[in-house]
């Protein structure tokens, strides 16, 4: 059997192992990772193309620099992921559903035999992410649908690079490179938020690294713009994630705190607005407030960014990528609570 398809396969009979009541979920899981990995071509044989559009041609070859990076000053895996290329005939690879119970920001989380507990669920048709969506909100939960552009398999495949981020801005592919090839140094199953800041650390100085040595002026000034406009909505996010955090913890009706719920989503909104005003009007967050706000759309801030600043404290500590890797592998044989501890107290 093909090695792709025998890994599929393997995968696919250790989500039946779970339960037959995840048998659909589960079945388009693998039918959509398989067809990833059989659309995926190699690089080379993209470029080797007479007919390939030259901007994509451009684009694969920036990847390839980026690639070669990770692996020679980073001392992410050299595999074969990003090696090849998928071009895919939807805007997103798949789209994740989040929620939360409408008066609470503790996610609903669900659990799988490789990746462990997580707060979101993957489809990749965005009909169906939209189905269990609605049934959620039938449950009375608070729901989001976003589309996600790329993500790990933590080494099970070879990911490849996909139309849906192929022709970000040369610093904002690298970062997302970095990101998803950290995963494959080290993942805690269950544990999100340890997964995603480390991961997050390390594309940050992954692109710190890349502009230093490839980029001129004018993509360092593109990318300071870009990270401070990120810095302003994650600070813009916490400020009312923590006003909801606040309201729920309050000896109130649940009267009460849907009307002061309401006015918080409401402030989100406005004050993103005025966020824009100073950003020149740029519109790169505006699909992310396409849809009316919920708990569901503040949940994963602290995925990314609550244990960031721990993370950064001990790559300073550590002072070199391979040391700070095995800091945080022994950090990750650690208890969760213990781990979590530890990073909080070295911010």
């Amino acid at each position: 059997m093909n090695p792709g398809l025998l890994r599929v396969a393997c995968l696919f009979g250790c989500w039946l192992l779970s339960g037959c009541a995840q048998l659909g979920y589960y079945g388009q899981a693998a039918q959509g990772q398989y067809a990833l990995w059989s659309d995926a071509r190699p690089v080379a044989e993209w470029l080797a193309d007479p007919a390939l559009d030259p901007d994509l041609k451009t684009r694969l070859q920036q990847a390839q620099k980026i690639r070669r990076f990770a692996v020679s000053e980073l001392d992410l895996p050299d595999n074969g992921s990003y090696q090849s290329y998928v071009a895919l005939e939807r805007p997103f690879v798949l789209w994740n559903v989040v929620a939360t119970p409408e008066l609470s920001l503790e996610p609903v989380r669900w659990c799988f035999p490789i990746a462990g507990c997580v707060s979101y669920r993957g489809y990749y048709r965005q009909e169906q992410a939209q189905a269990y969506a609605s049934v959620l909100r039938s449950e009375g939960n608070d729901v989001r649908v976003g589309g996600v552009p790329a993500y790990s398999t933590l080494g099970w495949f070879d990911d490849p690079l996909l139309s849906s981020f192929i022709r970000y801005p040369e610093a904002e592919l690298a970062r997302l490179v970095f990101h998803e090839l950290a995963h494959q140094v080290l993942y805690v199953a269950g544990d999100t938020p340890f997964n995603e800041a480390f991961a997050t650390a390390v594309e940050e100085a992954g692109v710190a690294r890349w502009l230093a040595s490839h980029g001129d002026a004018a993509m360092q000034d593109d990318y300071r713009r870009y990270a401070g406009r990120r810095e302003d909505f994650i600070a813009l996010l916490e400020k009312h994630r923590h006003a909801l955090e606040a309201t729920y913890a309050q000896d109130w009706s649940d009267r009460c705190k849907r009307r002061h719920k309401a006015r918080i989503l409401a402030a989100l909104q406005d004050d993103y607005q005025t966020l824009k005003l100073g950003w020149g009007g740029h519109p790169g967050y505006d699909r992310w407030f396409s849809e009316p706000l919920t708990n569901a759309h503040l949940v994963s801030v602290a995925a990314y960014h609550d244990l960031l600043p721990g993370f950064r404290a001990l790559l300073a500590e550590q002072q070199t990528l391979p040391r700070f890797y095995q800091a945080v592998k022994a950090l990750a044989r650690l208890p969760k609570l213990e781990r979590t501890r530890s990073l909080e107290q070295g911010r």
